[in-house]
C-alpha cells in the first residue's frame, strides 16, 4: 500500500484507538448538537458514505498495480459532498465532477436498487457491465438518480447544467410536462482551479444575466475549494473575493464540522429552490493523495505540506464529532470500518472479474445506431391545412409565386413555421434571431408567431448558445440554437465536441440533448467578409464521432432536411449541425441573371430527406461523376453546362450530408460513371470531405480515374482577394477536363 495512503489511515485509525466513549448515546433522530437540522443518525450514514468513498478510491489504486484498474483521480479529501449529496432530492438533476464520490454514495441511498460501490468499481476497471457508460469510461452517473455523465474537467458541464436551469422554468410557463417536479434545482460542482475557466465564469455570467432579465435560474453552483488545480496552488481567499460580492448570485462558505456544514447547505439548497435564484456554494475541502495516481505530489509539495493537509482529513474530523457527540461509540465505528473495508474489497473482486468490451461494434454502438424511419408524425405531418392558412396569413408557401419567398433563406423560414406549429417542444433562439429575425432575416416572424417563451435572444456567447441547448434537450425541449457564422462556432467547438455529442456515448444511450444547430455557413459572400464570415473551415466538425453534418444546397432540400435533421433528433436523440450556405440564402440564378433557375417550389410537409439520401443532377449523363455539396453543386452545374457543349456528359451529385457521408451512394454512381471529380469548397488540407470521399473509392476498389479541386489552405481575406484562394467555377472546368 502506498505510504501516504497507509498514513493517511493511520490517522483515522488512531483517533478511532484513542478516543473515549461521549458520557451519553444519542438517539438516531436527535440533533447531532444543539440547534443543527443534522440529526445522530444521518451523520452516522454520512460516515458510512464518506468511507465508502475513501475505500473505493484505496481500492482502486490497488488495483491498478496489477493492471486491474483503469482510473485513480480519487475524490479523498472531498467526502465532505457527501452532505450535499444527501440533501439534494434524486429529481434535482446534478453534474458532477471528477471527485464526487461521496456526493454519489450518499444520493445512492435514494435508490435501493442501486449499488454505489460496486457500479464505481465497474466503471474503474471499464467493465461492459459499468451501468452508466458500458466500460466506455470512468464517469459519475445514473439515470435513476437523474445524474448525467459528465467527463468534464475544466467545468465545460457548467454551461449545460445553467440551461437546464434554464429550461426548468420555460417549461413550466410553456406548459410542456416532464419529469420533474417544477421546484427542482439543478446542481453542477467543480474545482478551485476549473473556477478559473472560460465556460465556468461564462456559465455564471450567464445565470446571472438571465436573473436580471427576470428569468428565474435555480442553479446551485458547489465550488469544492481544495486550494490547488494539480500543482498550481490558488491565491488564499481567491474564490470567496472572487463570487462572494456578485450581484444576483447568492454566496455561501460551508467549512468546520459536519454539521456545520450541513447547515450551510440546506440554507444553500433553500435558497435556490425557494427564490428560484443561481446560488454559490463555496465548499471547503482537501486534496489527498496527490491529483491522481500518477501524480508525484512531492515533486512540488513539501512533505510537511502534505502531512499537513493528512492531518485536515474529513473523515478523522467527522468521526471524532461523532464520538464526541455521542452519535457513535469509538468500537462502533472501527467495526464499521473494517466492514465497509471488507464490502470494498469483495466487490472489487468481483468488479476484476467482470467482461469488458471486445469488438469495435461494442464500443461504437451508442455513435452509429440512428433511426432513419422515423414515424410519420415526427416526419413533419399533422397540421391541418387550415391551421397552416390561418398562421401563414392565408396564402401557404407552398402557393407563393415571387422569387422572394423561393429562396433557400425563405424556404427555410417557412420550415422553421411548419415545424413549430407541429412540434410544441421545440425552441428557437441565438443571437439576434428573435426581434431582428436573424442577421440574414431567416428566423423572421417567429417570435412574433411563436412568442418571446418559444423564440429568444441569447446573450452573445457561443458558449452558452450551446450550452443552453444541452440543457433544454434534457429536459424535453426540441432546442434549434443558431450560431450566426461557421467560425463562431470555433469559439464553443467544446460544447459539441466534448459535451453534447459524447452523451449518448458516455451514458450507453441513457441519456440525449437532441438538437438541430443552425449555422450561417461557407464563403462566397460577396461585398462582405474576411475569415469570420466567409469561413470554410468544416474539418473540426467532420471529426466529431456521432455527429451529423446537413448541407444544404438550394431551397427545396433545405426544407426537406431541415424536417429530416428535427425528426432525426427527436428520434435518436441526436446532435445535429445544419451548414446553411450564406451565399445561396437569396440567390435566384443557376447561368445567367434573371433565369431564376435557383429557386425551387416549397415542398408540403410530409415530406423530408434523412442520412444517406443524396441530389443527382442530369442522372442520364454518364461520362463524368461530379461529388459535391453546398456552394460547389451551383459552380458544378455551371461548369457542367460548359463540359457539356464540349461533348462531355457530366453528373453531379449533392451529397446533402458530410457526416455521415453517403458512401454507398457515392460508389454506386461513381461505378456508373468511371470517372470522379471531388469538389470541395473547403481547404485542401483542411480535414474536408475530399480526402474521405477519395479514400473511401480506393479502398472499396474503385479503379476509374479519380481527382479533386478544393480551396486554399489560407484564411479568407476581405473583398475580392478572396476569390483568390476559394474554389471557382473555373477550377472545376479545368478538373474535369483533365478527367475527361
Amino acid at each position: 500500500m502506498n505510504e501516504r495512503i497507509r498514513a493517511v489511515r493511520e490517522l483515522l485509525d488512531e483517533a478511532l484507538s484513542t478516543t473515549p466513549p461521549a458520557e451519553r448515546r444519542l438517539a438516531p433522530d436527535e440533533p447531532l448538537t444543539f440547534g443543527t437540522r443534522l440529526s445522530a443518525g444521518e451523520a452516522l450514514a454520512l460516515f458510512r458514505d464518506q468511507l465508502r468513498s475513501r475505500e473505493v478510491d484505496v481500492q482502486a489504486r490497488e488495483m491498478r498495480k496489477d493492471d486491474l484498474s483503469y482510473y485513480t483521480i480519487s475524490s479523498a479529501g472531498h467526502e465532505q459532498n457527501a452532505v450535499v449529496g444527501a440533501q439534494l432530492r434524486v429529481t434535482d438533476p446534478c453534474f458532477l465532477h471528477y471527485r464526487s464520490g461521496g456526493f454519489m454514495m450518499a444520493r445512492s441511498r435514494k435508490d435501493p436498487g442501486v449499488d454505489p460501490v460496486l457500479d464505481t468499481l465497474l466503471g474503474i476497471v471499464a467493465s461492459s457491465d459499468d451501468p452508466i457508460s458500458g466500460g466506455r469510461h470512468k464517469v459519475w452517473g445514473s439515470r435513476s438518480l437523474w445524474v448525467p455523465p459528465q467527463t468534464s474537467t475544466i467545468a465545460s458541464h457548467l454551461p449545460k447544467a445553467v440551461g437546464m436551469a434554464f429550461a426548468l422554468e420555460r417549461a413550466g410557463k410553456l406548459g410542456l410536462e416532464g419529469e420533474l417536479p417544477a421546484d427542482s434545482v439543478v446542481c453542477c460542482s467543480f474545482g478551485d482551479a476549473s473556477a478559473n475557466h472560460a465556460t465556468a465564469l461564462t456559465a455564471v455570467n450567464a445565470a446571472r444575466w438571465s436573473q436580471r432579465l427576470g428569468s428565474p435560474v435555480p442553479i446551485l453552483f458547489v465550488c469544492e475549494d481544495n486550494e490547488i488545480g494539480i500543482s498550481v496552488p490558488t491565491p488564499r481567499r481567491w474564490i470567496a473575493e472572487t463570487f462572494s460580492g456578485m450581484p444576483r448570485l447568492r454566496y455561501f462558505l460551508a467549512d468546520g464540522e459536519v454539521d456545520q456544514v450541513w447547515d450551510t447547505v440546506h440554507e444553500a439548497i433553500h435558497t435556490c429552490r425557494s427564490a428560484r435564484q443561481p446560488v454559490f456554494l463555496h465548499l471547503k475541502t482537501v486534496r489527498l493523495w496527490g491529483h491522481a495516481g500518477s501524480d508525484v505530489e512531492i515533486g512540488y509539495r513539501s512533505l510537511s505540506e502534505i502531512r499537513q493537509d493528512e492531518r485536515r482529513d474529513p473523515l478523522v474530523a467527522n468521526a471524532l464529532r461523532l464520538m464526541t457527540t455521542g452519535a457513535a461509540e469509538p468500537e462502533e465505528l472501527r467495526a464499521l470500518v473494517e466492514e465497509v473495508r471488507e464490502e470494498v474489497r469483495i466487490a472489487g473482486d468481483e468488479a476484476a472479474s467482470r467482461p469488458k468490451l471486445t469488438t469495435r461494434e461494442e464500443v461504437m454502438e451508442p455513435l452509429v445506431h440512428l433511426d432513419l424511419a422515423p414515424s410519420s408524425q415526427n416526419a413533419g405531418e399533422g397540421i391541418s391545412e387550415a391551421r397552416r392558412r390561418e398562421h401563414f396569413g392565408g396564402e401557404l408557401p407552398e402557393e407563393r409565386s415571387s422569387p422572394v419567398h423561393r429562396t433557400l433563406a425563405a424556404y427555410i423560414n417557412a420550415a422553421l413555421h411548419d415545424e413549430m406549429l407541429h412540434r410544441s417542444n421545440m425552441l428557437v433562439f441565438g443571437e439576434d434571431v428573435g426581434r431582428k429575425g436573424g442577421v440574414y432575416h431567416v428566423t423572421a416572424g417567429l417570435q412574433q408567431r411563436f412568442g418571446h417563451g418559444r423564440v429568444f435572444d441569447s446573450l452573445l456567447d457561443e458558449t452558452m448558445i450551446l450550452g443552453l441547448a444541452q440543457g433544454a434537450a434534457m429536459q424535453g425541449f426540441l432546442p434549434v440554437p443558431e450560431i450566426q457564422y461557421l467560425a463562431y462556432i470555433h469559439n464553443a467547438l467544446d460544447q459539441i465536441r466534448g459535451e453534447a455529442a459524447s452523451l449518448r456515448y458516455f451514458s450507453a444511450g441513457q441519456f440525449a440533448n437532441p438538437m438541430v444547430v443552425r449555422v450561417g455557413s461557407f464563403a462566397y459572400q460577396k461585398g462582405f467578409g474576411g475569415h469570420f464570415h466567409n469561413d470554410n473551415s468544416i474539418g473540426a466538425l467532420r471529426d466529431i464521432p456521432g455527429l451529423i453534418l446537413a448541407a444544404p444546397s438550394r431551397g427545396d432540400d433545405a426544407a426537406r432536411m431541415l424536417r429530416g435533421c428535427l425528426s432525426l433528433a427527436e428520434s435518436s436523440g441526436r446532435v445535429v449541425c445544419f451548414l446553411e450556405p450564406i451565399a445561396l440564402y437569396h440567390e435566384r440564378d443557376l447561368y445567367e441573371e434573371g433565369d431564376g433557375r435557383w429557386l425551387t417550389d416549397y415542398p408540403a410537409p410530409g415530406s423530408a430527406l434523412l442520412p444517406g439520401e443524396v441530389g443527382v443532377h442530369h442522372p442520364d449523363r454518364s461520362d463524368v461523376l461530379v461529388v459535391t455539396y453546398a456552394n460547389g453543386v451551383r459552380m458544378s452545374l455551371r461548369a457542367a453546362r460548359r463540359l457539356a457543349d464540349e461533348g462531355v456528359g457530366v453528373r453531379v451529385l449533392d451529397l446533402r450530408w458530410l457526416n455521415p457521408l453517403p458512401l454507398e451512394a457515392i460508389e454506386a454512381h461513381a461505378g456508373d460513371c468511371g470517372r470522379v471529380l471531388v469538389v470541395d469548397e473547403g481547404r485542401e488540407t483542411g480535414g474536408g470531405v475530399a480526402d474521405a470521399v477519395l479514400g473511401h473509392l480506393i479502398r472499396s476498389g474503385f479503379t476509374g480515374p479519380l481527382s479533386s479541386v478544393a480551396s486554399a489552405d489560407s484564411f479568407i481575406p476581405l473583398g475580392p482577394a478572396a476569390d483568390l484562394v476559394l474554389l471557382g467555377e473555373e477550377d472545376v472546368v479545368q478538373g474535369l477536363r483533365s478527367l475527361s
